[in-house]
């Protein structure tokens, strides 16, 4: 059980990471169910970089539409050491492979961009 929820845990930690790629501001009428749709849309697409796979075609799309609002509240401590140990170049380095940048000291949860 606490191996699954690490697996989790790393995923949504990367997927978040991704988000950063662009920052995508969500307009004043989307709705806690559209952000909700989004952030389950963004795991399912980039789950395999989870296994160490590139981010796929839907996976970069997913990326840019994402709106950072919808994600960023979820990124907590936990998640925010998680990412620590992964190695935020190595993610930033995936996010660069979807063609974006990664702002610096850009705060995200419990992030904040190098």
């Amino acid at each position: 059980m606490m191996r699954s929820m690490r697996a989790v845990l790393v995923l949504v930690a990367a997927v978040l990471v991704c988000i950063w790629g662009n920052i995508h501001m969500a307009s004043a009428d989307t709705s806690p169910s559209e952000c909700k749709e989004e952030r389950n849309l963004l795991v399912n697409a980039c789950r395999p970089v989870l296994y160490g796979r590139s981010p796929s075609a839907d996976c970069c799309q997913r990326v840019r539409v994402t709106h950072v609002e919808c994600v960023c509240p979820y990124v907590s401590t936990k998640t925010a050491a998680i990412i620590e140990v992964l190695g935020i170049r190595k993610v930033v380095k995936k996010i660069e492979g979807c063609g974006r940048t990664v702002p610096r000291k850009f705060k995200c949860g419990s992030i904040t961009t190098p």
